[in-house]
């Protein structure tokens, strides 16, 4: 069954936080990290489908260094602007690496940059370089992956106004293993019916404006859902101002 999670909910976890140099502000939106999963609570296992999503609110000039994860995760830039490795990103960019891959650094501009992290497996923290080189060696899975997507502005209401049928872009069309990402763009009242989860290792929806609801639940801008592999296709309906709305699909491993 499908989670979701909504702005309004999530705010009261915003919390200051501070990591190898690099200052910013994070709020939980779906599932437990290091700092909020209780001491005693046992760590997920690496292979279990777990959903992680949570924004990062990075200070002007400040860079994160380039480190790993455990786990496959797909970077949203939703605001502000920054260099993440070599390229440059603002209004909406997407990016993808697989687990114990290297990448970064991301080094925020002098308007800072937020940017949404969305897993499927849980994560015990950043493994930063060069310090974890050893660690990357023996646990590295080829081959390296990353992608990514040219940024471009997200929709503004006017543009969903006068949008007059459901309009999909493959941003990263779909690898034989799932992996992929699609952005839509959905009139008012309008339905949407998702690719077929089964084709990949669970799918994150992030709103990236307007409104929708999902059954009976009303999720606005920011709003993360997170669809599992052996959920049916999710279908949602654009509110009254549109929506659009993107969907990244995890590879199968």
């Amino acid at each position: 069954m499908p989670v979701t999670a909504t702005a309004e909910a999530a705010r009261a976890t915003r919390r200051r936080g501070e990591s190898n140099g690099s200052t910013y502000w994070v709020t939980t939106f779906l599932g437990a990290n290091r700092h909020t999963l209780p001491a005693d609570a046992p760590l997920p296992g690496e292979d279990e489908i777990y959903p992680m999503a949570f924004l990062v609110e990075q200070d002007a000039g400040a860079v994160v260094q380039p480190h790993f994860h455990q786990a496959d995760q797909f970077q949203v830039v939703v605001d502000g602007a920054a260099r993440l490795g070599t390229h440059e990103v603002e209004g909406v960019a997407v990016h993808f690496t697989n687990r114990f891959s290297a990448y970064g650094p991301i080094a925020a501009s002098e308007k800072g940059v937020h940017y949404f992290t969305l897993r499927n497996g849980f994560d015990p923290g950043a493994k930063y370089m060069p310090g974890a080189r050893m660690e990357l060696r023996s646990r590295r899975v080829r081959p390296h992956r990353e992608a990514v997507v040219d940024p471009s502005p997200k929709a503004t209401l006017g543009d969903l106004a006068v949008a007059d049928e459901v309009l999909c872009k493959a941003v990263m069309p779909m690898a034989a293993d799932g992996l992929g990402a699609w952005r839509y763009c959905v009139p008012a009242g309008a339905e949407l019916t998702g690719p077929d989860p089964a084709l990949g290792r669970g799918q994150t929806w992030l709103v990236l404006s307007g409104g929708v609801t999902q059954g009976l639940e009303r999720l606005g801008t920011f709003a993360c859902l997170f669809v599992y592999p052996d959920d049916a296709a999710l279908a949602v309906r654009a509110g009254a101002e549109g929506a659009e709305i993107l969907c990244m699909q995890y590879p199968l491993r």
